[in-house]
């Protein structure tokens, strides 16, 4: 963790530099700061944090386009005529155990139109989730645990 703090310095350190106080600075800047601890590395010893920025990245973009085709799907749902959704409930058995693992699963699904984390059962091992558009309950399961859950545990853990 003691990188990410330092990774972040350099980040805004380079931002103040430059006098470019915006986002597309400050990536700039993380790039850079990830690049020379990469290079550095052998002076504190290995790390997780160079195995968790990608992984954090990779989870990123995977949501960024679950997001973007989930909203495109209801969109087509809300401008065609007719009913197109069909809805369901289905519990998805976790594989994530700790509160944070099981919260980013959770909040993940709920932010992605088209389906709401609903409730966690008593034992903390199955996450049900309301869908809009279910054609196949295993498939959707196998599609969290592969996709979303898969993604948020390589970053976690």
């Amino acid at each position: 963790m003691n990188l990410f703090f330092i990774n972040t310095f350099i980040a805004f350190g380079y931002t103040g530099v430059q006098g470019q106080f915006n986002m597309s600075g400050l990536a700039v800047g993380y790039f850079l700061g990830y690049a020379a601890l990469w290079v550095t590395q052998p002076l504190y010893g290995p790390s997780r944090y160079f195995y968790r920025v990608p992984k954090a990245l990779g989870l990123m973009a995977f949501f960024l386009l679950e997001l973007v085709y989930s909203n495109l799907q209801v969109l087509w749902a809300v401008i065609t005529p007719g009913q197109i959704s069909r809805p369901g409930i289905v519990g998805v058995p976790l594989t994530a155990r700790s509160d944070l693992e099981i919260l980013l699963v959770a909040n993940l699904i709920s932010l992605t139109p088209g389906t709401l984390s609903v409730d966690l059962s008593d034992d903390r091992r199955i996450l049900f989730v309301h869908v809009m558009f279910l054609d196949d309950p295993n498939r959707f399961r196998e599609g969290i645990k592969t996709g979303l859950e898969k993604r948020v545990l390589e970053v976690t853990r």
